[in-house]
């Protein structure tokens, strides 16, 4: 499961809402849906919103229809304007109208003069009919858990709760198998078609890699000028990926550690296995033990995780952060590591959550990848992951197990990827990215005929936008002119 942190959105984002609507009336045809006239409002500020329809299941149009929340921030020069350039920050369960409303943070102002900048919440996400499994305070409770279960009565439990979430999910939302990403890169389209667009262009992080894929492979004619940065490998299995974001996050936190250990401030110890057996001891102390915090909520091993997890995908945002989390962990204090994973979850100080983002990214991360493994299968991974990530895989063995209890999961569609041809495209990948490993980057741009692959040798999640020249005038260059480089790039931070 692949979070969206990207370092070049504003620690604090504005939560872009509108009031719920009632389910929609579907269209007839799918024609009727692509021919959709849109009716742009002003909306804070310099930016216009809108709706799209969308039809639930386009294997049967009688089901209904979702309302898609659009954001739009026009090209500065219409005149000179070369069509719209769809965006999506990944997730899943990511806001595309927040990160459109971050525009002139996730492009340059070249881009801005010649583009309109589009975003939009894919279906099941922020104000298109959301998921919603949680309340609050259920939300709280499932990020202090204890993440990694080291008996049978701690599995047994682990059970319990995915089977209860995802009954809660059921409850709470309709149409619960109806939110893949598949049928979000078919929304993709339909909103392709609406815009007018004759070629969808598109900027895609993380996740948004994946959708962006789906895309390509569905409706590989109308691939554009595509960006697909922080890049998913689609053909990995669930465990391949979940063993690589583990072994990513690994990487990662070696790379946090040797550099903390050069500053005076560090109250990590010794060489490099002494320092990750000092964190290893930590998080065996919270587990039994919580640290304090100024709040007087209590931090969790699941929480000082997640901190170590949400710092590690931004270096330069994040190092520091984590350094004086493990400094306050001396002294019983655990309020750095909680602030860091309550921006990894989107809370806020009053305990609401910013977006329904953590239930989105359950629900789709499991329709995505529905592949029924047995129990037995996951127990006996965990060795791998141990040894492989003795840090974070522990923690990560488990993932996708509680995907077994989510209703009719094996009636969704899947898609095989094999090739793809399209125009040339970007693939931009990061040596040392936590949450996308840079393999994945290689792999991905094996799959299409025609792409060419940007490698930034840096720490963080993503390339594009984080300060490196070599990579932003090679994007910006592809997106305003086509053209892509006669190789391969290999750029330094």
């Amino acid at each position: 499961m692949i979070q969206k942190k990207i370092a070049i959105i504003l620690a604090s984002l504005l939560l872009l809402t509108s009031c719920a609507a009632t389910e929609p009336e579907p269209l007839s045809t799918l024609s009727q849906y692509e021919t959709q006239k849109l009716k742009w409002r002003d909306c804070y500020g310099n930016y216009q919103c809108s709706s799209l329809l969308v039809p639930i299941d386009y294997a049967d149009l009688s089901v209904g229809a979702f309302s898609l929340s659009l954001l739009r921030f026009q090209a500065l020069d219409q005149k000179r304007r070369i069509g719209s350039l769809v965006v999506n920050p990944g997730g899943p369960g990511a806001s595309g109208v927040d990160y459109a409303y971050n525009a002139e943070y996730i492009v340059s102002p070249e881009i801005l003069e010649r583009f309109d900048i589009v975003g939009f919440d894919p279906r099941g996400v922020g104000d298109s009919a959301a998921i919603k499994c949680l309340s609050d305070a259920e939300t709280d409770a499932s990020f202090a858990a204890d993440p990694k279960p080291d008996d049978e009565a701690e599995f047994a439990l682990f059970i319990s709760d995915a089977r209860d979430y995802f009954a809660k999910c059921a409850e709470n939302t309709k149409h619960l198998t109806n939110f893949s990403t598949v049928n979000s890169a078919r929304d993709l389209e339909v909103l392709r078609a609406v815009l007018g667009d004759e070629k969808l262009n598109y900027l895609g992080k993380s996740y948004g890699t994946y959708l962006g894929t789906l895309y390509a492979e569905l409706f590989p004619e109308n691939v554009g000028r595509f960006v697909l940065d922080g890049a998913v490998d689609p053909n990995s299995s669930n465990r391949e990926a979940v063993l690589g974001q583990a072994i990513g996050f690994e990487s990662a936190l070696n790379a946090f550690i040797s550099n903390c250990l050069k500053s005076s401030s560090c109250a990590l110890t010794g060489d490099l296995q002494s320092a990750r057996i000092q964190i290893l001891d930590l998080l065996a102390q919270t587990a039994i033990t919580p640290l304090k915090s100024k709040s007087g909520r209590e931090v969790t091993e699941g929480l000082v995780l997640l901190g170590i997890a949400s710092a590690l995908y931004d270096s330069e945002s994040g190092w520091p952060v984590l350094r004086d989390a493990f400094n306050e962990a001396t002294l019983g204090s655990g309020t750095s590591f909680l602030t860091l994973a309550d921006q990894y979850a989107g809370r806020q100080e009053d305990g609401s959550y910013l977006s329904n983002e953590n239930d989105a990214l359950q629900v789709i991360s499991c329709l995505d990848q529905n592949e029924l493994e047995t129990v037995s299968v996951f127990k006996k991974g965990v060795a791998e992951f141990s040894d492989k990530a003795p840090i974070f895989g522990p923690y990560l063995a488990y993932a996708g197990l509680a995907c077994r209890y989510l209703p009719n999961l094996g009636s969704v569609e899947q898609i095989v990827i094999k090739r793809i041809n399209t125009k040339p495209i970007l693939v931009v990948g990061t040596t040392r990215d936590p949450a996308t490993p840079y393999e994945w980057a290689q792999s991905l741009a094996k799959i299409f005929s025609s792409a060419l692959l940007i490698t930034l040798d840096g720490d963080g999640h993503a390339g594009h936008g984080r300060g490196s020249t070599c990579v932003d005038s090679a994007v910006d260059r592809y997106l305003l002119t086509g053209s892509v480089p006669k190789s391969e790039l290999f750029c330094a931070k």
